[in-house]
């Protein structure tokens, strides 16, 4: 069948429900025509993600093995040298990523000389010709145009989950700052990544709901991570079930509808899933995935794997792109502006983050005694 895509189309949270709950088959081919519309169907990025400082996160999303208050079993670290950093993204490049992205356990982007740290880091991998992200936290405007500067080229800032929902996973900030941190990447220049991930106790309304207000972003992200939940012991959602891989294909197929143009990445939770399952998401419009053992403190499959997985569904890695990354110049007025910038602590309850901190301590507490 060869029709035209109306890429233009804004859906209503009713419309969404709908797309996400048609027969899979059916959904599965409308959302694979949408793809060969605006994307090559054999072509799919590989990206790269490093934890160039894991750990010690003062947030409480629920989800996090990296928030400080939990006690899970991930090797917690400072900010990784540059050295250290670069050759990361080398040893990337020649496994055959052409992308990076860089994440930090902050709650958001301070002044100084992690800062400046991270800016070197971004210029040093840019320089190899790989397209670079950084996911840092809440940022300023002026923060993330010297990302942009430097040569960022994505900015990833996830909503997680719905307006609604949202309030039952985090409390220590808001919605609205994740939205305003969108904002400011894109007035920055930068590309916008941002996603959310499934199997957090959600309702499909909830699913439909974030991507409604991705799609409402103008304009719409240029790439949208779908992760199906990794249920880490020691974190509030430790005891959720599995994603079933029918719920990560939906997901992946209603976000292509929705937003024809964006890349959708097909993220965490890709361990639980079979090649199988993997190639009816690439059909269904996902064209990116995160190579390398690890997503930040997760488990992830190897390059290997990976590599034997493309040839068998004749999927080709791609290179980067070229842009006009690093021509942009920071306004001293705005940095000036925004020194005495406050993001918001929702501070509300939420039960079970609540019940694991106090198991963290307990936890703790045993280990000193013993």
């Amino acid at each position: 069948m060869n029709f035209k895509i109306n890429e233009m189309r804004a859906y209503s949270k009713e419309e969404i429900i709908d797309i996400y709950n048609k027969p899979i088959m059916e959904l599965i081919f409308e959302a694979a025509n949408v793809h060969r519309e605006f994307h090559d169907p054999s072509k799919i990025q590989v990206s790269t993600l490093i934890s160039i400082k894991t750990g010690g996160c003062p947030e409480d999303c629920g989800y996090c093995p990296q928030a400080a208050r939990y006690h899970t079993q991930i090797d917690k670290n400072d900010l990784l040298p540059y050295e250290t950093v670069l050759n990361l993204a080398k040893r990337a490049k020649e496994n055959g990523s052409s992308r990076v992205c860089m994440g930090a356990a902050w709650r958001n982007v301070k002044e100084g000389e992690d800062f400046e740290s991270v800016l070197k880091m971004v210029s040093g991998i840019s320089d190899l010709n790989m397209e670079v992200c950084c996911t840092l936290g809440m940022v300023t405007e002026s923060q993330a145009t010297r990302l942009a500067e430097a040569g960022l080229h994505y900015y990833n800032h996830n909503l997680d989950t719905s307006e609604e929902y949202y309030k039952e996973v985090i409390s220590t900030r808001g919605y609205e700052d994740r939205l305003e941190t969108l904002n400011n990447v894109r007035k920055s220049a930068l590309k916008v990544c941002s996603g959310g991930i499934i199997g957090m106790g959600e309702k499909i309304e909830d699913r439909a709901g974030m991507l409604l207000s991705l799609s409402r972003l103008d304009p719409q992200p240029e790439s949208v991570p779908i992760n199906a939940l990794v249920a880490v012991e020691g974190t509030p959602l430790e005891e959720q079930n599995i994603v079933p891989v029918w719920d990560v294909i939906r997901m992946i197929a209603t976000t292509r509808i929705v937003m024809p143009k964006t890349t959708v990445r097909l993220s965490a939770g890709r361990t639980e899933m079979s090649t199988e399952g993997q190639a009816l998401c690439f059909m269904a419009g996902a064209s990116s995935i995160f190579a390398g053992e690890k997503l930040l403190t997760t488990p992830n499959p190897g390059e290997d794997k990976d590599a034997e997985m493309f040839s068998l569904l004749g999927l080709i890695p791609t290179e980067k792109k070229k842009d006009n990354t690093g021509k942009f110049k920071i306004r001293k007025s705005l940095v000036e502006a925004e020194e005495s910038k406050k993001w918001s602590r929702p501070g509300h309850a939420i039960e079970r983050n609540l019940a694991a901190t106090e198991k963290a301590k307990d936890l703790r507490k045993s280990l000193k005694e013993s």
